[in-house]
């Protein structure tokens, strides 16, 4: 059988199923993402030769792969958010970013360098790349689309953090960068310079190119034409030109592009807030998001079959199992302590922090850019974490969700009677 055509047939089966299968699951202790990892090792443990891309040998490929899908989905998160932008309206988000996520990132490092036993650089990597939350496989946690009334706080706030985490692990990507490369020559030799400029430089360049880019990008759409808007079309793929010019505006510029695409796509949900438009936008950027991120899980699957968690140890493992379980919930509790906000929904917003997506692009970069001697480690503990993060908020989110939903609706009807 020629593994040409058997896999032109496996992606377009792939595709369908990338369609059908988010609604047919749509509030059953299920995921998408469960589904595909699963079809991944299924299909590459039979003996036909598909083509896998291994991490190590072709970092390039997935670093721009898992680039692309993580932009993608940015614009989609970014799109869909109907809250309006603000310091006391998004308090829960800069808690998140402020306190759960150095928290998450120095419990992280501290369990790589003392359980699992890699170095220091590798072990702020694996830190880095681990804590933030994937915008990319948390759909069952995040806002509804645009104006769909789907924006409770559990969810804005994982929607948000998403959003802009992303963006924030890369000063501390750049540091365990910077540490590797310098070796015994010591912190001195190059905190200032990360300090001005993966720190501040590129966080406000990053900043300052979304907001320009998305208010040009949205008077363009919505107030161009004195006779016939874009926005009177229906031409969704606006979407993904959007997400490609911001980013590589930003990148251009010497700024971070995951925030520059969040941020510009907020600012663009702020034009015409009321307007159809929205709707189109955030429906091409998620059918783009689902045909890669679909792809993205086949292959992950595949890479675990094909040996993956082979360097995984069992600190490796307690220590994926830490950071799922106890690491990031307990960083999420601590940031939303003297909030108003009920018990229940704290913890969720604790519980979900899901890894995906975003993790394999940090690991793919760093390797890429240095040499890691504890790499294989490293990719072994973030495959793991994926896979646990898949599995365990993939099947507790819905009866979660709904669970809270419930509370809700029976708060207001008491609140009413």
């Amino acid at each position: 059988m020629d593994p040409y055509v058997i896999t032109l047939a496996f992606v377009g089966a792939a595709i369908l199923g990338a369609a059908i299968l988010p609604m047919l699951l749509e509030g059953r202790p299920m995921s998408f993402p469960i589904i595909y990892v699963g079809l991944g090792m299924a299909v590459f443990a039979l003996p036909l030769r598909l083509p896998l891309i291994d991490p190590l040998a072709e970092g390039d490929v997935v670093e721009r792969l898992t680039e692309l899908v993580v932009i993608v989905s940015l614009m989609g998160a970014g799109l869909k958010i109907d809250r309006s932008f603000g310091w006391r309206s998004w308090d829960t988000t800069w808690r998140l970013l402020a306190i759960a996520m150095p928290l998450t990132i120095a419990g992280i490092a501290l369990l790589g360098w003392w359980v699992v036993g890699v170095v220091p650089a590798s072990a702020l990597l694996l830190a880095a790349a681990l804590a933030p939350t994937d915008p990319v496989l948390a759909s069952d946690v995040q806002v509804g689309p645009p104006g769909s009334e789907e924006e409770d706080d559990v969810r804005f706030s994982l929607t948000s953090e998403a959003g802009l985490n992303d963006g924030l692990a890369f000063p501390f990507t750049n540091a365990a960068i910077a540490m590797a490369a310098a070796g015994s020559a010591g912190v001195g030799s190059w905190f200032g310079g990360w300090v001005l400029d993966d720190v501040l430089f590129k966080l406000v360049v990053g900043v300052v190119v979304g907001v320009a880019a998305g208010r040009a990008i949205g008077a363009v759409v919505f107030r161009l034409s004195p006779t016939r808007s874009i926005a009177e079309s229906t031409e969704g793929f606006v979407a993904l030109a959007a997400t490609l010019l911001v980013y590589g505006v930003a990148e251009l510029c010497h700024g971070y592009g995951f925030v520059s695409v969040f941020v510009a796509a907020t600012v663009i949900r702020n034009h015409e807030r009321d307007h159809d438009y929205h709707e189109v936008l955030h429906a091409s950027a998620e059918s783009i998001e689902r045909l890669l991120s679909a792809a993205l899980l086949v292959l992950l699957g595949g890479a675990v079959v094909d040996g993956a968690l082979g360097p995984l140890t069992w600190r490796g493992a307690a220590v994926g199992v830490a950071i799922v379980l106890l690491v990031r919930p307990l960083a999420g509790w601590a940031a939303l302590l003297r909030t108003a906000m009920p018990p229940g929904e704290r913890w969720a917003i604790a519980f979900f922090g899901i890894r995906g997506v975003g993790s394999v692009y940090y690991l793919a970069y760093a390797v890429n850019e240095t040499e890691f001697r504890d790499a294989d480690q490293l990719w072994a503990i973030a495959a793991f974490v994926i896979l646990l993060s898949v599995v365990i908020h993939g099947i507790s989110a819905a009866p979660v969700m709904r669970r809270l939903d419930a509370g809700r609706r029976r708060a207001r009807t008491a609140a009413t009677s």
